[in-house]
């Protein structure tokens, strides 16, 4: 999940193609559905993200009533009004009514905090959860920011590849060669710098003991001449997320894919490019990886549409893809979102599918 920033935006005003009292306002490549004459092309207003938890006063504004879901109604979702799909929520909350927004806009003001906004975590499975402990040597991850809303990320014809984004749960498993200890997180306990200690039970060290990550990670070290080797992979199946790829968390059929792999190299850590990784790559075979669905030239329409469809995770197209995720075929740093040049688009189909669930 992206990190949560409440901003003004500038403002694109689209004719809504099956309704006279909406039309869409675009935000980056994203559009949220406003009344009709709310707004006007070159005003600005505050985007409310998806996964955007909003205080009580903020849902009883003009503009904001009756959209957000849970059972509070206080959760940003995307949704489809009169068939246009409608990704966040613009608004001009009377908290900031002496505040002005062109300023803020062009500023990348935060209001995040100001207004109380938070931001959406579900509760974790017990299986996905355990005793932790403090682990400094735990290689983190990077969240994704979506291309949608920070389309500037990557420059047209820019060499890029394009993986499937996988509906599972992300394992972050570090191998440090000096005692060949095995650390590993989910992605939320790892943003605490926190490891979960060893247990048969466990979600992700089941993952990573049945398809010998560790070891494999080991053998990396010694080839690359690294002092410790991030495999980060995603963790799937029925029991773990709503879309399942055909695999059973909950017996021997546990569903696991690499999606990437970071090395501490003298000193340094970086991220092996995308390249490094096709088919095998840098890992000679011997982990899963998510499918490779294109590598070429970067163009946003070839990204969206790649983002719908089937699955292929599975090989039989079992149900909906979750979307792609975009990187450099080499590794690059983004001014853009002020770090690694990374990023991920999301099928609508799966945002306005009904059951999902999202758990870290």
């Amino acid at each position: 999940m992206s990190t949560l920033r409440v901003t003004a935006e500038r403002l694109t005003v689209h004719e809504h193609p099956n309704a006279d009292a909406l039309e869409p306002a675009q935000v980056g490549l994203y559009r949220a559905v406003v009344a009709k004459g709310a707004y006007r092309s070159g005003d600005a207003a505050v985007y409310i993200p998806e996964q955007a938890v909003l205080p009580p006063g903020l849902i009883e504004e003009p503009g904001v009533t009756g959209r957000p879901a849970g059972k509070a109604s206080d959760r940003v979702k995307a949704v489809r009004l009169r068939g246009e799909l409608s990704q966040g929520i613009v608004c001009r909350p009377r908290a900031l009514a002496d505040v002005d927004l062109v300023r803020a806009a062009a500023e990348g003001t935060d209001f995040a905090e100001v207004l109380g906004i938070t931001k959406w975590v579900p509760p974790i499975p017990t299986t996905m959860s355990g005793d932790v402990a403090a682990a400094p040597e735990l290689l983190p991850w990077v969240d994704m920011e979506n291309i949608q809303r920070y389309p500037g990320i990557f420059e047209p014809g820019e060499p890029v590849v394009l993986t499937e984004k996988v509906h599972g749960t992300a394992c972050l498993m570090t191998y440090v060669v000096e005692d060949e200890r095995v650390l590993v997180s989910s992605k939320g306990f790892g943003a605490k710098g926190l490891a979960l200690k060893e247990d048969p039970r466990n979600l992700y060290w089941r993952a990573i003991r049945s398809h010998g990550v560790p070891a494999a990670a080991a053998r990396l070290a010694a080839r690359l001449g690294a002092t410790r080797v991030g495999v980060f992979g995603e963790v799937y199946g029925a029991g773990v997320q709503d879309l399942g790829y055909g695999a059973n968390a909950r017996g021997e059929e546990l569903g696991y894919a690499v999606f990437d792999v970071s090395a501490e190299i003298d000193g340094r850590v970086r991220w092996l490019d995308a390249a490094e990784l096709v088919d095998g790559g840098v890992l000679g075979g011997e982990l899963p990886l998510v499918p490779r669905l294109y590598a070429g030239p970067y163009d946003i329409a070839t990204v969206l549409e790649l983002a719908t469809g089937r699955e292929t995770v599975s090989g039989r197209g079992l149900h909906l893809r979750e979307g792609v995720v975009i990187r450099p075929a080499v590794e690059r740093y983004s001014p853009v979102v002020g770090g690694r040049a990374v990023a991920k688009a999301v099928s609508p189909a799966y945002l306005t599918r009904k059951g999902g669930i999202e758990y870290e």
